[in-house]
Parts: C-alpha cells; structure tokens; sequence
C-alpha cells in the first residue's frame, strides 16, 4: 500500500481518457448508496468515503503517517474501505491486544493480492502463504533448521567474523581519512551473513546487485495494485509498468535462487560419489541442503517442489537482509543525532569489554544500554510500519464494533510505538525509557510490536537481533563516530525511503576516528 492519491493523479489522463470512465462512476455510485436491506451493523468510526475507491484518496506517500493522523481524528480502531475491500485500521496497544491475542484465530489469514502471485512465488513462501497446512509445515521447517534458538546460537561464528571483516574495512577508511558509507556496510555484511547461513557460503560479487533487488522488492510490495481494490481497473498495472517491473525483478531473483539451488545439487552428487568411492570430506548443511534433502525423502505431506523451494529460500534471505540491515542504519542515524546518547553507550561497551579489542556475543547479556537502544529505535522506526495485513476469517466484534468477514486488517505499528497514551515524549528518542521496565519487541507487550504477534509473529527475531546487538556494539566500541564535513546533529536527514520496509531515503555517511586500547 503506498501513495493512491499520487497514483490517481499520475494516472488522472488515463482513466479520464477511458469512455466509459463517467458511466460507471454514475452506476457504482448508484449502487453504493441505495438501500440493501440489510441490518444496520455498528462499524468502528470512518472519515468519509468517496465513490468507487472509498478512502483511497485518503492515503499520501507514507502510508503510516496519513492513517496516523486520521487515527487522531477518527480513533484507535477505525473503519475504512479500499475500493471494494473493508478495511480495519488499528493504531493503539489496548485495540491490537485484542485482535492479536483475543481474536488471532480469527485474523490469522492473508488477504489475496496479486503481487504476492507475482514476487512470492504464488504465496508459496512463509510470509503470505494462507494459513494452514502447508503454512505450518513450512513454517516449522524454517524454524528449526534455521531459526530456533539452538540453531541461531549455532551461527556464532560466522557472525562474529563477518563483525571483524566489516571493522577491519571501517578501520582502512578510516586511516585514510574517507568518511564511512555505513548503509553500505551494514547491508554487506547482513547480506554476507544471511548467505553464508542459509545458502552455504557469501555471494560477495552480488551484493550490489542484491541491495538494488531488494530495494525493488520492497518498493513493489509497497506499491498497489489497483485491481486488488477495483478489479475493473486492474488493466493500469500493465499501462504503469507496474507488472513489467515486476515480472523483471521476479526474474532476476528467480535466476539467481535456481543457481543457488544448482550449485548445491552438484555439490551434493559429487559428495554422493565421493562417498561411493570411500572418499571422505565435509558434510556441513546449510539451509538450502536441509530443504533439498527433505524434497528427496518426502519428509513433508505435500510434494516440495522447486518453486516452495526457492519461495522459502527468498523469505529467509530478503527478510532476514532487510530488517537486519533496516534497524541498524536507523540505530546508528539516532546516535548520530544524539551525541549524549551515543556517548552513554560507548562507555557501557568500553566498560564491559575490559580493554578488550572487540565485543563478543560473550558480553552482550551485560550490554544493557545497548539492549535499551535498539528497542528504542525499533519503536520509532520498525522496519515494517505497516505489519503485512490479514484478514477476518468471519464475523467479529471488537471492543464493540462489528467487523465483518472479509475486512483486511492494518495493524499500523509505527503509529503504535508513538502513541502518547502508551509513551511519554513519545517523539523523542530516549533509550532509557527501557531501562525500568520489562517491554520487550517479543509480542506480548502490544506497546512494542515491530515484528507482529500471535501466530503470525516473525519467527526470525533472534536471529536479527543478535547480529544487530553484536555489529552495534562492535562499531560504537572501536569508533567514535561524528557527521562528516563538520555537520551537527539537526542537519542529518531522516527522511524515509518508500516502500514496504522503510529504510532511510538517503545513506547514513559518517566519519569514523579509531579508539586505541
């Protein structure tokens, strides 16, 4: 969901130019307004509607910010309608309680939309696969192959030395006097630990051309398809190039998952034969190898193709990518902005090491400031202000209101992690807030929920967060930090990207001057 209105107006000669554009109008108008008989239901309160697209107009280019601030005029838990689709929109913790812990069974499916057809492999992934069966079979494959606790901790290593791999090229530029791309290096190296982890060793070669795809993704997952809300106008997707684009990005990422997938199958037969042959050699699965031998021996009750394959694979790799990389570049924007702050932190992490030339995951259950600014950070910036919808699986009544079958549900988390009810100076970055009290990012505290709740939670939050905890602790503890070129704190912009996953629009640049121990 992104901009309707800049859609409408970019596309106004379009759909005026259509001859029956003003004929319809009148008939949709027609039948949206007269009587049908029905009971009268008690809907949550609703700015108004216009004719045919309903509160579509409504919605700016961060989708987050307009349903915000309508939340401020209309409530909490407010009606609106997209189109042809009713649709919930809930903005405080008390409303999303209810919906994610009350009534989950209720909100645990996702809405048809045609770009999950598109980009996720027909909703074959863990993401937007309907929920069910197949959801949970797969879903339990990710987790305890790649994202149980046991497994997470299994991975030390490599997060640790990606951690020094990224300091030591820091440590270069720094030397020579060059201010530091940190968006860079923080998606290199979350990239290079993702790949390394799930699909057996790093794609160093591709890893600009994975930021650029994965900017792709996220803008077209951010972007609407009209026809998902007025099926009659589907056709404009092909007159936006909004399929073209798609179809391209698709491609690209389908190509590389099917060499990928190539490349570990021919690693397999060569050790099959080796093994044949009484030669002996390593046999380290990573999580590709895992899927593929539960393709050879059925281990599921469906038939695992290639194509559920390469879905789960693209969900592990782009979520565990993007959000990873998405809450470190905002951490480090808010430590830039907030020298105090930063200063707090860097004497917990210099104490704590003792002297020591890097942190290790050793030390990270005594980092408390650090554990107190990333929840901060996710709260003013989750890297999906806008949880993935669902929608009602039948009628239901929440806090009073009748909900109906049908009505997708937009859980708005950046509205929740500064709602004034919940927060004081809820605009205001201030870590210490977490230090007194037990709110955790986990999903039972519904004031603080960046990575959803109930069954639908993201099953990858320690694995994210472990690597953020170990990279941030690392660069505040070898660097002091500064914006180059002598800029203060007011004049970092902090202007957001578009899209499904909101990144900084601009990249965090720094300067970086080396601590000695």
């Amino acid at each position: 969901m992104s901009s309707f209105l800049q859609f409408f107006e970019q596309h106004e000669i379009v759909l005026i130019s259509c001859p029956l554009f003003f004929s319809l109008l009148a008939i949709f108008f027609v039948i949206l307004t007269r009587p049908t008989g029905k009971r009268k239901l008690n809907l949550p309160p609703s700015p108004p509607k216009l004719p045919i697209i309903g509160n579509l107009h409504n919605i700016r280019r961060y989708p987050q910010h307009s349903l915000k601030a309508l939340a401020q005029r209309f409530g909490p838990l407010m009606s609106l309608r997209f189109g042809n689709v009713p649709v919930l929109v809930v903005s405080s913790a008390d409303a999303a309680c209810e919906i994610m812990k009350t009534h989950d069974l209720t909100f645990v499916n996702r809405p048809k939309r045609s770009f999950f057809q598109k980009l996720l492999y027909d909703g074959k992934d863990v993401a937007s696969a309907p929920y069910g069966e197949y959801w949970r079979q797969m879903r339990s494959i990710c987790v305890l192959n790649l994202l149980s606790n046991k497994r997470v901790q299994s991975y030390r290593a490599v997060r640790e030395e990606e951690t020094a791999l990224a300091m030591e090229k820091i440590e270069k530029s720094s030397a020579s006097g060059l201010p530091i791309n940190l968006s860079e290096i923080f998606s290199a190296t979350t990239n290079n630990v993702i790949c390394r982890i799930a699909l057996g060793r790093k794609y160093s070669e591709d890893t600009t051309k994975f930021k650029k795809l994965l900017r792709e993704f996220t803008e077209l997952l951010g972007t609407p398809d009209v026809g998902d809300y007025l099926p009659w106008l589907s056709w404009i997707s092909h007159v936006n190039g909004f399929n073209a684009k798609a179809k391209k990005v698709a491609k690209e990422f389908d190509q590389f998952l099917d060499g990928v997938i190539e490349e570990h199958m021919n690693q397999h037969n060569k050790q099959t034969n080796d093994h044949n042959k009484g030669i002996q050699g390593e046999d380290q699965k990573d999580f590709v190898d895992v899927l593929l031998e539960i393709q050879r021996q059925n281990k599921v009750g469906f038939p695992m193709e290639r194509m559920n394959i390469k879905a789960v694979i693209f969900d592990m790799f782009s979520g565990g990518t993007d959000t990873t990389y998405t809450a470190l570049e905002w951490a480090m924007s808010e430590l830039l902005r907030h020298p105090k702050v930063m200063k707090e932190l860097q004497n917990e992490v210099r104490k704590v090491s003792g002297g020591k030339s890097n942190i290790s995951e050793d030390d990270i259950d005594n980092l408390h400031y650090l554990k107190a600014v990333i929840k901060e950070t996710l709260r003013l910036h989750p890297p999906l202000p806008l949880l993935l919808p669902t929608i009602s699986t039948k009628d239901v009544k929440i806090k009073g209101y009748d909900i109906v079958e049908g009505t997708e549900l937009i859980i708005n988390a950046w509205a929740i992690g500064r709602d004034p009810s919940s927060w004081e100076k809820p605009e205001e970055f201030l870590p210490d807030r977490f230090l007194n009290n037990s709110i955790d990012f986990k999903g039972h505290h519904f004031e603080l929920i960046p990575f959803g709740s109930g069954r639908r939670i993201c099953p990858g939050i320690l694995f994210a967060m472990q690597i953020s905890e170990l990279f941030l602790a690392n660069l505040v503890h070898k660097f002091d930090w500064s914006l180059p070129g002598g800029a203060i704190e007011n004049d970092l912009d902090m202007t957001e990207s578009f899209g499904i996953t909101i990144h900084r629009k601009s990249p965090l640049i720094a300067t970086a001057n080396q601590c000695s121990f």
